[in-house]
């Protein structure tokens, strides 16, 4: 077992200078990420008792990202990349910081930290993509992803529980508000050391100035369908487990409880999937990741109550990383394909990405909404999870016409050729 782990180790440091880097950055902000996609939910619903806020206020971080990824590429031509990382990490904290010092949660100081949190995302994310493009090839990107989904999965096993005991600790409403802004303060301190780990990295800004175009190779415009369907889960999905956690299992404490249940079997997983799986085995891992998705889904449609919200959490925590694993690395071979084909940057789709991904977030968020307003809350926590689950059953069939036309396509003969080989014997 020693000796397995200290295999482990040397093969991460035979990675390159910047692929560990990142990995640290990445590692380090991972520890603010269930601060920011659980708790900042169940501290609207704690104000405010409203779930209809908490998914108008994630369509207000969707709303920033897309602005703020154009906004980034233009940045990108006058400012190192390190700089722009970084201040999104830091405003991450501001938002939070917007949220806290809200007297009452109307609808304005929400949509003001809504947009906030989503230039922090757009920035982050944006020259995050980018900069994990840039330093790993298809050989290595399963390993890059699986790595990282790892360490978040570990971290989510920590963080939530020991921030709801915190919070559940304090007594009566202005000590667990006084909880929350602590929260808070440790998390703007957390993106600083962040932005720190960051500046050590030797990265470089895009090369292409041009990042905005209408038009381009239909195995692109796949891709954009696929994201269009991650986009549905990620309308609301962030946020649905507090906002179920809050109504059915109780309070921050059982929430942080929940999201820990599975995630030390689930991190060993999803490390050793993409430790030792090869592309050829991305359509697979997809595959079972939305399966249990769907599962999931809809048996907590049809139980809709704490065993229901419990069976989930446990079948999401291990869905969503597999989902991951498998849609990043094939996001960026298309990038790899379509940016020879047609001669320009790698930016410029990882800008129009997030179109497809705004889309379907957009329809996803509106799903929830249409059935809270017409019919009724319940019924939107119960069935709006199920309906979109089953309907991104559908990116099982575009990813394998990604995966076949993106092998007519790639200029690395001698890989794909063998990966042709493992798909004629049945392996896609």
């Amino acid at each position: 077992m020693f000796k397995k782990l200290i295999s482990e180790i040397d093969h991460f440091k035979s990675q390159t200078h910047n692929f560990r880097i990142l990995i640290f950055t990445n590692l380090v902000y991972a520890l603010v990420l269930p601060v920011i996609d659980i708790f900042v939910a169940a501290y609207i619903m704690r104000n405010s008792n409203d779930t209809s806020k908490v998914v108008i206020y994630q369509l207000a971080i969707y709303t920033g990202i897309p602005l703020t990824f154009l906004l980034n590429g233009f940045l990108l031509k006058h400012i190192n990349i390190k700089k722009l990382y970084s201040i999104g990490m830091m405003l991450s904290g501001v938002s939070m910081i917007i949220m806290m010092s809200l007297k009452t949660l109307d609808l304005i100081g929400i949509g003001v930290a809504g947009i906030t949190m989503g230039l922090s995302f757009g920035l982050y994310w944006s020259n995050r993509d980018y900069l994990a493009l840039s330093i790993t090839n298809d050989n290595n990107r399963n390993y890059y992803y699986g790595l990282e989904t790892f360490i978040y999965t570990i971290i989510a096993i920590a963080i939530p529980a020991a921030i709801g005991l915190f919070i559940q600790s304090k007594i009566g409403e202005d000590e667990k508000h006084r909880a929350y802004e602590i929260i808070t303060a440790v998390v703007f301190l957390i993106t600083i050391i962040a932005s720190m780990v960051c500046y050590r990295g030797k990265f470089i800004n895009p090369i292409q100035k041009q990042y905005i175009f209408f038009k381009f190779h239909p195995l692109w415009y796949k891709l954009l369908s696929l994201a269009a369907f991650k986009g549905l889960a990620q309308g609301f999905l962030v946020t649905a487990p507090a906002m179920l956690i809050f109504k059915i299992l109780g309070e921050e404490g059982a929430l942080g409880k929940a999201q820990s249940i599975g995630a030390v079997l689930a991190a060993i997983i999803i490390y050793f999937i993409g430790r030792f799986s090869k592309p050829s085995d991305r359509i697979k891992t997809f595959s079972v990741g939305l399966i249990l998705f769907a599962l999931g889904a809809s048996l907590n449609g049809f139980l809709f109550n704490k065993m229901g919200v419990i069976i989930f959490l446990l079948l999401l925590l291990i869905a969503k990383p597999l989902m991951d694993l498998a849609y990043f690395p094939i996001q960026l071979k298309v990038i790899d394909i379509v940016s020879r084909i047609e001669k320009r940057g790698e930016f410029a789709y990882i800008l129009n990405h997030e179109a497809g991904l705004y889309l379907g977030r957009l329809l996803g968020a509106g799903t929830f909404l249409t059935l809270y307003f017409v019919v009724s809350e319940d019924i939107a926590l119960r069935y709006a999870i199920g309906i979109i689950a089953l309907l991104q059953l559908c990116s099982i069939y575009i990813s394998k016409k990604i995966i076949k036309q993106g092998l007519e396509l790639s200029p690395d003969e001698e890989i794909e050729a063998k990966v042709l080989e493992e798909t004629a014997a049945g392996l896609l």
